[in-house]
């Protein structure tokens, strides 16, 4: 069943069943009376990325507190994606753009991964949070990202399950069409990995390219943004081999 994108969406970290209050946190509730300004028996979709979506109703207690009082289920849970977004982190701005669409593009972890031409050196893994739950709230997404631990390039390879494989995007790859690249591609349990601004030094595209379980695509005749070129690598992967 395809979201409800009429009624104001919410995240609540707790569990939801029919008939169960759920009181809201001082910002949640200062959204939805102060900022919506909406009122006592105001209908909205609640979901916490365990279990389903749920038709709500807001229930102000003063000025400043509210809860929502959670009815039926409109959507079940889906099950996680299975493919992964590995990413090398942008500037501020199009980092918050960056995670934004991934969340919306329906991947499964999201994980920063420091590369020699990063821009950034850390991140702040709870604005990135803040940007995935914005998303899934505003585009209808049931199955919420997981955040992974920011990484280097060489200790995320180090410890990588063989059995799941990455794609590559690799702006030096021979060829403008990742499609026959992707659709050779039999297994399931995927990782996509995107390189910052610059792109891969030729030490990295060297050490990825020699690894069995990546699979190197090319990125096409133009010259991308980051950005631009996450998008496009996952629309292409979930086109070719995803859940689209």
């Amino acid at each position: 069943m395809r979201a409800n994108y009429k009624l104001q969406r919410l995240y609540l970290d707790a569990p939801l069943a029919p008939g169960e209050p759920v009181p809201l946190g001082k910002d949640q509730a200062h959204y939805l009376l102060s900022v919506l300004r909406l009122g006592d028996g105001a209908q909205l979709l609640a979901f916490n990325g365990r279990d389903g979506e749920f038709a709500a109703t807001l229930r102000p207690s003063g000025k400043k507190a509210a809860a929502l009082e959670i009815g039926a289920q409109t959507r079940e849970q889906p099950p996680r994606s299975r493919l992964d977004f590995l990413f090398a982190p942008l500037k501020v701005g199009r980092l918050d753009y960056l995670v934004q669409k991934a969340t919306e593009m329906g991947v499964g972890r999201i994980t920063p991964v420091f590369t020699d031409h990063t821009q950034l050196h850390k991140v702040n893994a709870a604005r990135l949070e803040a940007n995935i739950l914005e998303a899934a709230e505003q585009c209808g997404n049931l199955a919420i990202p997981d955040l992974g631990e920011a990484v280097k390039l060489e200790a995320l390879l180090a410890d990588w399950d063989p059995a799941r494989r990455i794609i590559f995007c690799n702006e030096s790859q021979a060829g403008n069409n990742p499609s026959a690249a992707l659709s050779a591609i039999t297994e399931r349990d995927l990782a996509l990995l995107v390189g910052p601004e610059g792109g891969f030094s030729e030490r990295e595209r060297a050490m990825l390219t020699a690894l069995p379980f990546v699979t190197p695509i090319p990125l096409g005749p133009r010259i991308l943004r980051a950005d631009t070129a996450a998008v496009a690598a996952l629309t292409a992967v979930q086109m070719t081999i995803g859940d689209w």
